[in-house]
């Protein structure tokens, strides 16, 4: 029998990778598993306690309410924009949700704030700074480069709010070499 669960806090391919290894090693076979989600086949002695250690062990929770669960689609929709460059200059954020969601945003919105205690818009824009981020580390792109690939509308625009998140100016951040990211699953 296939049993699929929600997992908070997967946030990238690593963690898929880690999560199959941990099964694996568990000998529960993953029938599929894709960012906040797992469908596996369920094994003789192996209860929701152990999967939930499992899970802790790892960093990771499992996502028990209707609440979580929105929130937890909510936040890969938007690292998968911010990753992936999904959300257009024409389209705006709203809209994109509610489109990747299949529900209305005020619903979605209301979710987020109650869940997670920030408003999704502040929440994508802390991600967008932590992708502006490893940009610079990168070196690739100068700053109105990164600006224009993340619908910056100027690169004074990305400037001020990276200042304003970060509290130093993105030629500071380059020049400091500690470049002091946090891990997705730890923004707001």
């Amino acid at each position: 029998m296939k049993k699929k669960i929600l997992v908070k806090n997967m946030v990238c391919n690593r963690c898929i990778t880690l999560l199959e290894q941990e099964f694996k090693k568990s000998g529960i076979v993953v029938e599929s598993i894709v960012l906040g989600e797992i469908v596996y086949g369920e094994k003789d002695g192996v209860d929701q306690l152990f999967i939930e250690k499992m899970l802790r062990e790892n960093g990771f929770e499992l996502v028990k309410d209707a609440g979580e669960m929105l929130t937890e689609h909510i936040k890969i929709a938007l690292i998968e924009a911010v990753d992936q460059l999904e959300a257009s200059s024409e389209e705006n954020l709203s809209s994109y949700l509610s489109k990747k969601l299949n529900k209305d945003y005020s619903v979605i919105s209301k979710m987020f704030s109650k869940q997670e205690g920030v408003t999704i818009e502040r929440y994508y824009i802390h991600l967008k700074i932590e992708k502006v981020k490893e940009l610079i580390q990168l070196q690739h792109l100068n700053f109105s480069e990164i600006a224009y690939s993340l619908n910056y509308k100027s690169s004074s625009h990305l400037a001020s709010q990276f200042k304003t998140i970060t509290g130093m100016s993105m030629s500071d951040y380059k020049n400091l070499q500690q470049w002091g990211r946090k891990p997705l699953d730890q923004i707001v």
